[in-house]
């Protein structure tokens, strides 16, 4: 089954999910040529591994509390606070309790 992404000019809903969020699963909101935008939801305890991708990323927290670990600092993000990340930097995320957050990621061709 394809994915259906965010068309130009859609709005996309974007609050927290709250007592919803258990309910809830990653997905990706659109991807055009140049930029690729997520809904990542996290149980408490779950993470994603190291990785990297090659465009620069930010992490906007929506909800709950997420550690963003890379090699040189693990930095803790709460509701509202947003990060960047320099495309190639490896980084995990571990959920310090279920949490989702918008994940934006510049896409270099």
């Amino acid at each position: 089954m394809a994915i259906e992404h965010a068309l130009p000019g859609q709005p996309v809903d974007v609050t927290a999910y709250g007592e919803r969020l258990t309910l809830r699963s990653t997905f990706a909101v659109f991807k055009s040529r140049d930029l690729e935008v997520m809904r990542l939801v996290l149980a408490a305890g779950k993470t994603l591994p190291p990785h990297k991708v090659p465009g620069d990323i930010t992490i906007h927290c929506i909800e709950g509390r997420l550690e963003i670990g890379t090699p040189e600092r693990k930095t803790i993000l709460e509701p509202g606070h947003l990060i960047l990340l320099a495309g190639g930097e490896v980084h995990g995320v571990v959920a310090l309790e279920a949490s989702s957050a918008l994940v934006t990621i510049a896409l270099h061709r």
